[in-house]
């Protein structure tokens, strides 16, 4: 959260003395007193407090337009502080226009906060299914609101998702701005050539507006990327084989609807798809 309060006085202000009521001063960069030259010279008044007087310039480049604003970044984690120093806000820009603007929400910000990860849904709930077989992938995404208070001054946050990044496993991916429907559909979809355990992890994108003591909803520059919990889910291969005396009583009690599933282990890990691509749906 970054704050830019309006000061008369912007301080660490660099003179020296010309005469009684005339210094040559350095002024802070971006302020609105800043000259276009190394130093400038102004007229000052009184004897401890040395206010610029706007307009009134001894030499240089004319003082630039505006009010001259000192600005503070509230982390919103954790509520420290971060002196952002000294800018010129021009009339009429919005943030001159508009005192709820003066409270600005960046992508750092964003960042900090709180947003849920939404929750990754794929394939039957048994956790496993057969290869080659459709996998249906889908998410619960909502809009989520969050309220915080900042230096007195309330303020609300808005996370939309608006696209999901889905990573199979085995080298697949899918991209959509399509959170996805529970079987029977199959709008959001994959499946697996090959057999073992694989992780499906669902990575979800958020851009963000926020409000400022019930003002109108701001857009924050850019996004944000949360990564949900993944997947577990075993491909299990269902053609038919010889049985040989080698193999385990659980592989040869296995039937069609209920067959074996092994442990997960280094050994059962599923292998990278030697085809797999990218799809944009």
């Amino acid at each position: 959260m970054t704050e830019w309060n309006t000061v008369a006085d912007p301080g660490n202000i660099e003179c020296s003395s010309a005469s009684a009521d005339e210094f040559s001063c350095v002024p802070p960069t971006n302020s609105c007193h800043e000259g276009s030259g190394a130093s400038t010279d102004y007229r000052v008044s009184g004897d401890d407090v040395f206010t610029l007087t706007a307009g009134v310039k001894r030499s240089g480049g004319a003082p630039r337009k505006g009010s001259t604003v000192h600005g503070t970044q509230t982390n919103l984690a954790d509520n420290s502080v971060k002196d952002l120093g000294w800018d010129c806000v021009r009339p009429g820009t919005p943030e001159a226009d508009s005192p709820a603007a003066q409270i600005v929400i960046t992508a750092e910000d964003f960042a900090e906060l709180p947003v849920k990860a939404p929750i990754a849904h794929a394939g039957p709930e048994r956790g496993w299914l057969p290869v080659n077989m459709v996998n249906v992938l889908y998410t619960d995404a909502d809009t989520q609101e969050l309220e915080t208070e900042v230096l007195g001054t309330p303020v609300r946050i808005r996370a939309t998702p608006v696209e999901f990044h889905w990573d199979l496993g085995d080298g697949n991916t899918i991209t959509t701005t399509n959170p996805g429907k529970p079987f029977p559909s199959e709008r959001v979809s994959s499946e697996y050539r090959l057999e073992g355990w694989y992780d499906i992890t669902l990575t979800t994108t958020f851009t963000g507006q926020f409000s400022v003591d019930g003002g109108e909803w701001q857009d924050i520059e850019g996004s944000i990327e949360i990564e949900s919990d993944p997947v577990e889910l075993y491909a299990k291969s269902l053609e038919s084989r010889l049985v040989n005396g080698s193999a385990t009583d659980e592989e040869d009690d296995e039937d069609e609807d209920e067959p074996w599933i092994p442990e997960r282990t280094p050994d059962t890990e599923g292998p990278i798809d030697p085809e797999a691509r990218h799809r944009r749906i």
